[in-house]
């Protein structure tokens, strides 16, 4: 009959198991810095060069926590935006086509108490085009006149 310590190192026992376990890790952990391009490891000669028109060009590897950080930015964003609206709506005035319309200084005042973003979120929104101004940037002060239409 087999003692005890031969069945455990028939199974390879716990010491066997965490052994692999560590070892697994270690290989993807090689095979991840070949092709990290900023890895100083021997070998790291293997990089992934993707064409711009490659749907995965400059997006982060799929179940990355880079990819899940992104995802929770892009949402947290889009409620900003969708809240930005919701604020030019209450205190804009409808006009003749159906926009509603309000001031850069009247929107700054308004909105500065509910975020510090508001350029770069009104920047976001006209990119989605939620929202239409003219020119690039605004500025407090100097662009307090500039309309800010939402766009429905």
């Amino acid at each position: 009959m087999a003692s005890n310590r031969q069945r455990v190192q028939a199974r390879g026992g716990p010491v066997g198991d965490l052994k692999k376990s560590w070892q697994s890790w270690a290989q993807g952990r090689v095979s991840y810095q070949q092709h990290n391009p900023f890895s100083n490891e021997k070998g790291a000669t293997v990089t992934v060069h993707y064409q711009k028109k490659d749907p995965e060009y400059g997006r982060p590897t799929k179940g990355s926590r880079t990819e899940q950080r992104g995802e929770e930015a892009h949402i947290h964003v889009g409620k900003e935006v969708q809240e930005l609206c919701l604020v030019i709506k209450s205190i804009g005035e409808k006009g003749e086509d159906g926009n509603t319309r309000v001031t850069f200084g009247r929107l700054f005042e308004t909105y500065v108490t509910i975020s510090n973003k508001l350029v770069g979120v009104l920047l976001r929104a006209r990119k989605h085009g939620l929202v239409q101004f003219e020119g690039e940037m605004l500025w407090q002060g100097r662009d307090d006149k500039v309309v800010i239409t939402l766009l429905e």
